[in-house]
């Protein structure tokens, strides 16, 4: 089975293909490897796709990187794909499928990459809008063509949710703005950066007062060293008079 993404449209189809000649064009080649789609059918006359993973007929995936056409057993942790960590610090011995594609695959993902001549039903002809709009303010001001004056709150993209009962009346939701400045923010980064200049203050203050006490109880045990050497000296002089 292949499963081409279409992503300037944001759709994607799967085709089930079950004649292995029209495949073969993919067998050898590795993940984000491109390769024409002519052979596998007159639809795909024309069409370039990129290959972007898989999964064997016992559901195991495709990792990048491992150059076999089998599966593999690797000690993965966190931040490797096809792990997910539940601990921190965990790592688990798992199988993956290496990234070469062979005949033991049971899906083939694809993207296409170069567009044919002809369309491909519910794949080229449609257009899936997104569900959600963008999060960050700059990207909010980017898609709108804001300034940096304006007040990016008033254009958040709003979705409308209906509810599971009936009785209910529909309303919409809206993200939480990420990275947005506002009063409240920079009056908080003021009080950080002061409460930082007072703990600074207040570290040089006692370092100071620090190093005053020592140099003070320095100086007394240097005078009584002093004082102790002197009586000894004293009191050897008087040992050697009275002899």
């Amino acid at each position: 089975m292949l499963n081409i993404a279409n992503l300037a449209n944001g759709s994607q189809k799967s085709f089930s293909i079950d004649d292995e000649r029209k495949v073969r064009v993919f067998y050898d080649k590795q993940i984000s490897d491109e390769v024409p789609g002519d052979t596998v059918g007159d639809e795909f006359k024309g069409y370039v796709f990129r290959i972007t993973g898989g999964n064997d007929k016992q559901g195991f995936p495709m990792k990048q990187g491992v150059l076999v056409p089998s599966r593999v057993r690797l000690l993965l942790s966190a931040g490797h794909s096809c792990f997910k960590a539940r601990r921190s610090g965990e790592r688990r011995r798992k199988s993956v499928r290496g990234c070469i594609v062979g005949p033991d695959l049971s899906v083939l993902s694809l993207v296409i990459i170069k567009q044919g001549e002809n369309e491909i039903p519910g794949l080229t002809d449609v257009s899936v809008p997104k569900r959600l709009g963008p999060k960050r303010a700059n990207n909010i001001r980017k898609l709108f063509n804001l300034t940096k004056e304006d007040d990016v709150r008033k254009f958040v993209i709003r979705r409308e949710v209906t509810p599971k009962n009936a009785d209910k009346k529909p309303y919409t939701k809206a993200p939480k703005i990420q990275r947005l400045v506002t009063p409240r923010t920079l009056m908080h980064k003021r009080r950080l950066v002061t409460v930082k200049k007072r703990q600074q203050e207040k570290s040089r203050e006692a370092a100071a007062e620090y190093a005053q006490l020592l140099a003070m109880r320095q100086k007394e045990q240097r005078e009584r060293k002093e004082e102790l050497r002197r009586r000894r000296s004293s009191a050897s002089r008087n040992s050697v008079s009275k002899q």
